[in-house]
């Protein structure tokens, strides 16, 4: 029989909720989830919006999730990694998840400097989540040509793992290349934070990544079975333990109309299908079932309440 589900609380895209200057709230909400008994909690990021971000028309309910086109251009994205900091001084025990870290936007050592040091500073339990995400205004924005994004992911996580690793550091690829560079102190661990790797679909790319670098898998949505199999057949050829990747799925608010907040029990219905299919941890977003910022705390005791009576 597996365990309850570990419930990760979403910290991003919560406006409804509150203003988007009021990054003290989401520190309040993360402790009020470690209190309930949350597993962690998740902010997203992006550095620069453009108009492309409301291409296609922005979400019917402000209260769902913001995905490529569907998004107001001022929405707010404050930095994940300084809120995540400030997170980490008011809790003990929570993971702290940096879900879609857009990687080449920055220069890996860069990159390894911060995420290392937050890390070690909350005692390894940092969570990332790296992604080349898909705006290509905030690329051209920021000088990075969006045609390399995954190119240059592909080098940051292999220029992390040295980083974290070694002492002098070296690495010689296409894009970024550093001769024995001393970054100390290192992460909290010799092998980094915890990686989840995930996005839309599973091609080639993906499945490597997951496969070399990826302690957790995190779709956006639900994985087709035949994806879910190509990703096992490419842990079994490399000799990995199926087990040694943790499971990350999610909730799928339904909104009655575009003024209103979803039940919370329709949304956890499909917790146990996704459990019975391996996975273990479960993203929620608050803004979703309540308009209320003093109401998180009784919200986050309420789900995992729960969801503590699902087994599989």
């Amino acid at each position: 029989m597996m365990p309850a589900p570990r419930m990760c609380l979403v910290l991003s895209e919560n406006w409804t909720m509150t203003a988007g200057r009021d990054l003290a709230a989401l520190v309040r909400w993360a402790r009020e989830a470690e209190d309930a008994g949350f597993d962690s909690v998740m902010i997203s990021e992006h550095i620069v919006l453009g108009r492309s971000a409301g291409a296609a028309g922005v979400m019917a309910n402000p209260r769902e999730y913001a995905l490529p086109g569907n998004q107001d251009p001022a929405t707010p994205w404050p930095s994940s990694l300084v809120l995540l900091s400030a997170i980490a001084a008011v809790t003990k025990r929570i993971r702290l998840v940096a879900g879609a870290v857009i990687a080449p936007l920055r220069h890996p050592l860069l990159l390894a400097r911060e995420l290392g040091s937050l890390d070690l500073v909350s005692g390894g339990r940092l969570v990332v989540l790296p992604t080349v995400s898909w705006l290509a205004e905030e690329y051209q924005a920021l000088g990075v040509p969006f045609g390399s994004r995954g190119d240059l992911l592909d080098e940051h996580l292999a220029a992390w793992a040295v980083l974290w690793r070694d002492t002098p550091a070296s690495f010689a690829g296409a894009h970024y290349s550093f001769t024995d560079v001393y970054l100390e102190p290192k992460a909290y661990r010799p092998a980094g934070p915890s990686l989840w790797l995930g996005g839309a679909g599973m091609h080639r790319r993906m499945t490597s990544r997951i496969v070399q670098y990826g302690a957790g898998f995190n779709p956006l949505g639900r994985p087709a079975e035949a994806e879910m199999a190509r990703l096992w057949q490419a842990m079994d050829a490399a000799g990995r333990p199926r087990d040694s990747l943790e499971l990350v799925g999610g909730t799928r608010a339904v909104f009655p109309d575009a003024r209103s907040t979803a039940d919370l029990g329709q949304a956890l219905a499909s917790i146990p299908d996704q459990m019975a299919a391996g996975f273990s941890t479960f993203c929620i977003k608050p803004s979703q079932f309540t308009d209320d910022p003093a109401d998180v705390a009784r919200f986050c005791r309420d789900v995992v309440g729960r969801v503590s009576r699902f087994r599989v």
